[in-house]
C-alpha cells in the first residue's frame, strides 16, 4: 500500500471546497448520511442523501454510498456530465463507466449517521487527473488522510482491511467465549486487546508475546486441550492461529535487533 501523501492539499489546489460545486450524495444509509452531514459541516454545498435511482441533475460531483452490487445501477441512473465516485473499498471504477470516475474509501467503520472522518486514512483513485483531484478535494474537506490505490490492488487492500477489522472481532469473540467458560467477563480482556493493538501499531511482529513466542509448547498443548473440551468447534481455528503465530514468531526472532 502506498505511503500517505504528505503534500498539503492546499498547495495542490485541493483545499477549496467551493471549487467542488454542488455535491450530491446518493444512498440513504449510515455512510450516506454521515458523508452528507460531514460535507455540509465543512462548508461543501452537499445535497442528500438521495435515494437509489436518483438522477442527481444539477450536481457537479456525485458520490455513491450504496452497496457494491448497486453501484453500476445507481451510476446508470445519473444524468451525464458530473464526476461520479463511490465509497467502496473492494469495487473498481469500472461500474461507474462511462462517467468520469473516482473512488473515495474511508478506512473506518461507520455505525451511525454522525460519524467523524477527520484524521482517518482513505483510499482514493480516479480515471482522470480531474477525477483524482476531486477525490483529493473531498478527502481534504472531510479531514481524511488520502493515499492512492490502483484498481488491480483493490481486492488485496480490502481483504487487508477486513482481516484487520472483521476478523479481529471474530477472534476476540472466540477469546470472550472461552473466557466465559471460566466465568471471566468480556470486558476483562479489553485492556489486553487495546495494549496489544497499540504495541502492534508501533512494533509490528515484535509485539508478539505469550507461550508460542517463548517456545513453551507444553502450555500451548494445555490451552488446546481446554479449547477442545469447552469449545470443540473452535479447535480448527485454534490450530490455524497457532501455526500462523509460530511462523510469525520465527519472523520476529529473525528480524529482532
Amino acid at each position: 500500500m502506498p505511503d500517505f501523501d504528505p503534500v498539503d492539499a492546499r498547495i495542490r489546489g485541493e483545499g477549496d471546497s467551493a471549487a467542488l460545486g454542488l455535491v450530491a450524495i446518493v444512498g440513504d444509509g449510515r455512510m450516506g448520511r454521515a458523508l452528507a452531514a460531514a460535507l455540509r459541516d465543512a462548508g461543501v454545498d452537499a445535497r442528500g442523501p438521495l435515494g437509489r435511482g436518483a438522477s442527481a441533475e444539477g450536481a457537479q460531483v456525485v458520490l455513491l454510498a450504496v452497496p457494491d452490487a448497486e453501484i453500476g445501477r445507481a451510476a446508470a441512473s445519473l444524468v451525464p456530465g458530473a464526476i461520479v465516485g463511490h465509497v467502496s473499498g473492494a469495487t473498481t471504477l469500472v461500474p461507474l463507466a462511462p462517467h468520469e470516475a473516482f473512488g473515495l474509501h474511508p478506512l473506518m467503520t461507520v455505525t451511525s449517521g454522525d460519524a467523524r472522518f477527520a484524521g482517518t486514512p482513505a483510499a482514493v483513485s480516479g480515471t482522470s487527473a480531474r477525477a483524482l483531484a476531486t477525490a483529493h478535494a473531498l478527502a481534504s474537506a472531510l479531514g481524511l488522510r488520502p493515499f492512492e490505490i490502483a484498481d488491480r490492488d483493490r481486492a488485496a487492500y480490502h481483504a487487508a482491511a477486513s482481516i484487520a477489522s472483521n476478523f479481529l472481532v471474530t477472534l476476540e469473540c472466540f477469546a470472550a467465549d472461552l473466557a466465559a467458560t471460566a466465568g471471566i467477563p468480556r470486558d476483562a480482556l479489553a485492556p489486553l486487546v487495546t495494549a496489544t493493538v497499540q504495541n502492534w501499531q508501533s512494533s509490528g511482529a515484535a509485539a508478539l508475546t505469550g507461550p508460542i513466542a517463548r517456545g513453551d509448547d507444553d502450555t500451548v498443548e494445555r490451552q488446546r486441550a481446554a479449547v477442545a473440551e469447552r469449545l470443540p468447534h473452535r479447535v480448527a481455528l485454534f490450530d490455524a492461529l497457532t501455526d500462523a503465530t509460530r511462523d510469525l514468531a520465527l519472523v520476529a526472532r529473525r528480524t529482532a535487533p
